[in-house]
């Protein structure tokens, strides 16, 4: 069996809000429908959807595992992202006994861990 690709879906409390961050954030956006687009970076990719449900998108957590956690808070924390968009919360490296990690929720509250692993 070959895999080629794995695409969470997303959703997005407002669409054009979230088209926006991601961009900022260095992702290129495929606009697949009004409704729906593909966000991608280093080949990786996810589908951002104009679709809201609260319980949903609080409860919605990615994994982007990185070379260096610290590094790509660093380049984080220049875009200023939490001054420009209303819910965005940036939280500085924790090191835990498995690597360590940052967190970023985007504008409608999706949590993305930013890590890397040591062990």
């Amino acid at each position: 069996m070959m895999i080629k690709s794995l695409r969470p879906f997303i959703g997005a409390k407002d669409f054009d809000v979230s088209r926006n961050f991601y961009r900022e954030l260095g992702f290129t956006e495929i606009v697949i429908s009004p409704d729906m687009s593909v966000f991608e970076l280093s080949g990786l990719s996810f589908y951002l959807q104009k679709y809201y449900l609260k319980e949903w998108i609080e409860n919605t957590m990615l994994f982007l595992e990185v070379e260096n956690a610290e590094s790509f808070y660093q380049s984080l924390k220049v875009l200023d992202l939490p001054a420009k968009y209303p819910g965005v919360k940036l939280s500085p490296v924790r090191v835990e006994v498995w690597g360590e990690e940052c967190f970023l929720h985007d504008p409608s509250g999706v949590l993305w861990h930013i890590g890397h692993f040591t062990h």
